[in-house]
């Protein structure tokens, strides 16, 4: 949805274009700094933290983390003003997206782990495509969900009510939470834990 989420905070919060471009700088860049993160404490600990937890566990952590920047994300529009809400919305994108690190960090070992490591590579791909028709069709939910059409200019931009935003993120950590909860409550996905 951050292809909505510019052309959002440029006309909310009056931004140049640099300033707009931020919230992909803040979303992709916690992708990074979150990947980098769990690889320098791995080498410094001398073993693979999110391995340690499982694959599983880690999971549930990057979907609850990600509920946190959900949370935060309502907070900075609910209570955010103009001058001082895009940093607080920048970092609400960042803290949701290293929930997303982390579970992506988790999700490829554990998508090899399901089953006969032949095939694993097949289960990876899969994935990947999953996440790829998530990433197209993205921008449409968020753009329905939003302006309740597939297309929208500034007009729509201007009288966007920041209700709407606050409900679509209310779902989203919701959906957050109830898929949190079925991973770590299901018996019949293995914890993913690799000792090493």
């Amino acid at each position: 949805g951050n292809g909505v989420f510019i052309p959002f905070c440029k006309n909310y919060f009056d931004l140049d274009q640099f300033q707009s471009q931020l919230v992909d700088f803040a979303f992709y860049g916690a992708y990074y700094l979150g990947a980098l993160g769990l690889f320098v404490y791995s080498n410094w600990k001398g073993h693979d933290l999110v391995a340690g937890w499982g694959y599983k566990r880690s999971i549930v952590y990057g979907l609850l983390f990600s509920l946190l920047g959900a949370v935060a994300m309502i907070l900075s529009v609910q209570w955010g003003s103009q001058e001082s809400g895009f940093g607080f919305f920048l970092f609400s994108f960042f803290v949701l997206a290293l929930g997303f690190s982390l579970q992506q960090t988790a999700a490829n070992p554990f998508a090899i782990a399901l089953g006969d490591p032949s095939t694993g590579a097949h289960r990876v791909n899969l994935g990947g495509g999953i996440n790829s028709f998530g990433t197209a069709i993205g921008p449409i939910v968020v753009s329905l969900a939003l302006f309740g059409a597939l297309h929208y200019d500034d007009a729509s931009l201007q009288h966007l009510s920041l209700a709407r935003i606050t409900v679509l993120y209310a779902g989203v950590g919701l959906l957050f939470l109830l898929a949190a909860a079925l991973f770590a409550f299901s018996k019949r996905v293995p914890s993913g834990i690799r000792k090493e």
